[in-house]
């Protein structure tokens, strides 16, 4: 409620600011055309995050330089942290990158971030440049045309970059003209007091727009229009390095928790770096002047001064905080703990259960259905679903195009919560009973048993389909995503069907009928994905290699499902009905099936 609030507040600001001046409807407007260009580079260098990023990233980690360098260049080229940050994560929370090679990576990208800086205060502000801007936008929009994905990322660079460059253009000439209205410059404050509240400024300006990059180069066009002093900018500048480790705790929060130990190293580093050059600034400021002395930059070009500045200070932070790497993961892991796993405890399994027969086998029974309102939690968990949406009446299509993205969800801590100790209970409770009474509640008993190694085979199934399921949701081959769609819609449907069948909500067919005809519908599918997989492979559509993934995972939805199926019959008909010899006289062969699902063939 609250963050909505500031959402309108904020758009009813805006929108009187328009109102009122031209002049920072044009500086604003700016900003949205600069940021749309940094959304447009990350997203073509997404088109080789197919395996060429990931590639470069395993093969250049291996040193502390390397992985320093590795940041530095690949955030200078997308000229946004976030991408690289996203890829990051995901390599350490599937174990090919540690801690510490994710906190060097991150360094490297803090000191990439200032060569944005370098290029508006050095070439931005002192050519034409929207006059390059034209080209690129022209250049960008034909390659995007194109079928080819390679050159679509390119043009999708292009564009990018073009809209950087009229993005800084139009901040540039709003401050121009702003300049002959209002005289920002009075507002202008010296001392700790200015230093502090333009720092304070810094993190909100950033905080609003989510970016640093941005955030700067508002801050060099103002101070190239002397809307702003040198000192206030140097403590903008402190300000938006700040300010970005608001955004980095924002992007954790959906994070896994070595995500979160990630975020909490970029903070450390920016809140460190920042107060350092608040407490430091006269010797920074005097080591700035030396350097620029040396680089030939003149006494009163106080943009470049202002990008030597930014990266001056972020280069302290890297040389003093690159040693003490190791011992900050180790710190972080030591503060940030995984919580511990609540483990789901038996509900219905008691000693005096095992008095009776009956008993004894009712609470199997429960228990087994307890196990699998757990077990289908994690499946459609593992597949990027909600339980709630899989059950409801919406169309399973719908509701899968409703999460496209699936997140990662980390299925062994999920299994030691919720179904280890529960499964190893109830195969503790059977082992005590079933061979101690007659041979009806013992066999049932051992159905219930084999019902719930099916559970277990399940899930199990949906983590070794997990892995895939990440990799190529978010593939640029629309080919391959529609096939890893169908395998979470073929899982989806099996435990829709089956939720219809536990809560009696089969109208027309009798349960057993039901699992026959969800029999038959799963192995035809399983045929069609197989005809449909090798045509793509012989088509060129898709790569072998991907089509050899492809029909793996699909066998092990096959095996979900036949293995869900199998424990149903078992927990929800054979055990649940008094009706079941009549069920099997009626349940259809597989002939039959065949008869029914392709009417046409016969």
């Amino acid at each position: 409620m609250i963050k909505n609030s500031l959402f309108f507040l904020l758009l009813g600001l805006l929108a009187l600011g328009f109102w009122l001046s031209a002049d920072f409807k044009t500086i604003v407007a700016g900003i949205a055309i600069f940021l749309f260009g940094m959304l447009s580079l990350q997203q073509g260098f997404k088109a080789f995050t197919g395996g060429t990023l990931e590639r470069i990233l395993r093969n250049t980690t291996d040193s502390t330089i390397k992985r320093l360098l590795f940041g530095i260049t690949t955030t200078t080229l997308m000229q946004s942290s976030s991408l690289l940050s996203v890829l990051v994560i995901s390599f350490i929370s599937a174990g090919l990158l540690d801690l510490a090679a994710g906190i060097g990576i991150i360094f490297g990208a803090n000191l990439g971030t200032t060569t944005g800086a370098w290029l508006v205060a050095g070439f931005g502000l002192k050519v034409d440049i929207a006059g390059y801007a034209m080209p690129l936008l022209v250049f960008g929009v034909i390659l995007q045309l194109t079928k080819q994905k390679n050159l679509q990322g390119i043009g999708q660079i292009l564009l990018g970059l073009g809209f950087l460059f009229l993005g800084i253009q139009y901040m540039k000439d709003g401050f121009d003209a702003f300049k002959g209205n209002i005289d920002l410059s009075q507002y202008a404050m010296i001392g700790m007091r200015g230093l502090l509240t333009y720092v304070l400024v810094g993190i909100v300006i950033t905080v609003i727009i989510q970016a640093s990059g941005a955030t700067m180069v508002l801050i060099i066009a103002a101070l190239a229009s002397q809307q702003i002093s040198y000192e206030n900018a140097l403590a903008l500048a402190i300000g938006s390095n700040i300010g970005t480790t608001i955004t980095a705790i924002l992007g954790a929060l959906g994070a896994n928790i070595k995500g979160k130990r990630l975020a909490g190293a970029h903070v450390l580093f920016n809140v460190f770096t920042g107060v350092l050059a608040i407490v430091l600034l006269d010797q920074f400021v005097w080591l700035v002047d030396v350097l620029c002395h040396y680089a030939g930059i003149a006494t009163d070009d106080y943009t470049l001064k202002l990008a030597m500045f930014h990266t001056v200070f972020n280069l302290v932070g890297v040389i003093i905080m690159l040693p003490v790497c190791e011992p900050m993961a180790r710190f972080l892991e030591k503060v940030m703990q995984e919580k511990k796993a609540t483990v789901d405890l038996p509900r219905f399994l008691t000693v005096s259960a095992l008095q009776y027969p009956d008993t004894a086998v009712e609470s199997v029974y429960q228990e087994t259905r307890h196990l699998y309102e757990n077990a289908s939690h994690i499946i459609l968990k593992a597949i990027g679903l909600h339980r709630r949406d899989v059950y409801s009446e919406q169309d399973l299509d719908e509701v899968i195009n409703k999460y496209p993205v699936i997140k990662d969800y980390d299925i062994d801590e999920a299994y030691e919560r919720n179904i280890k100790g529960l499964y190893s209970a109830i195969i503790e409770f059977v082992s005590q009973a079933r061979f101690t009474w007659e041979m009806q509640q013992s066999g049932r008993l051992h159905w219930l048993r084999d019902a719930n190694l099916q559970l277990v085979e399940a899930v199990k199934g949906v983590k070794h389909l997990q892995k895939n399921l990440l990799k190529q949701n978010r593939s640029y081959n629309h080919y391959l995503v529609d096939e890893y769609h169908r395998i979470r819609y073929q899982v989806a449907m099996v435990i829709r069907e089956l939720g219809k069948i536990k809560n009696s909500e089969v109208v027309d067919e009798l349960p057993l009928l039901s699992m026959d005809m969800l029999k038959g519908r799963i192995k035809e599918q399983r045929q069609t994905a197989i005809e449909i997989i090798e045509n793509l492979i012989r088509e060129h559509k898709i790569s072998a290699e991907a089509g050899t993934s492809l029909l793996n995972d699909n066998a092990y939805v096959y095996d979900i499902q036949s293995n869900l199926l199998s424990m149903a019959e078992t927990v929800f008909i054979n055990y649940a009905t008094d009706s079941v010899k009549a069920e099997k006289e009626l349940a259809l062969t597989d002939h039959e099936l065949l008869e029914v699902l392709n009417p046409s063939r016969h």
